[in-house]
């Protein structure tokens, strides 16, 4: 199973562009919690993208030695 990860440019364009539209279809204290775990996902995804890049120094240190 293959996983990719957004870089955080891609990761805030995209939450831009899901905010202008959830304006359109959310109230706002819905639109309000949907951006609070809008955040929260990209967190979550810096967080594992820093974790591949922990794991693959590591393995690379590993193979050099």
């Amino acid at each position: 199973m293959t996983m990719t990860i957004s870089s955080v440019t891609d990761t805030e364009s995209r939450a831009s562009l899901v905010s202008k539209l959830t304006k359109a279809y959310y109230r706002d204290d819905q639109q309000e919690k949907f951006m609070d775990l809008q955040a929260e996902i990209d967190s979550l995804l810096q967080q594992l993208q820093n974790l591949k890049n922990q794991r693959e120094e590591v393995d690379s240190q590993g193979d050099a030695n």
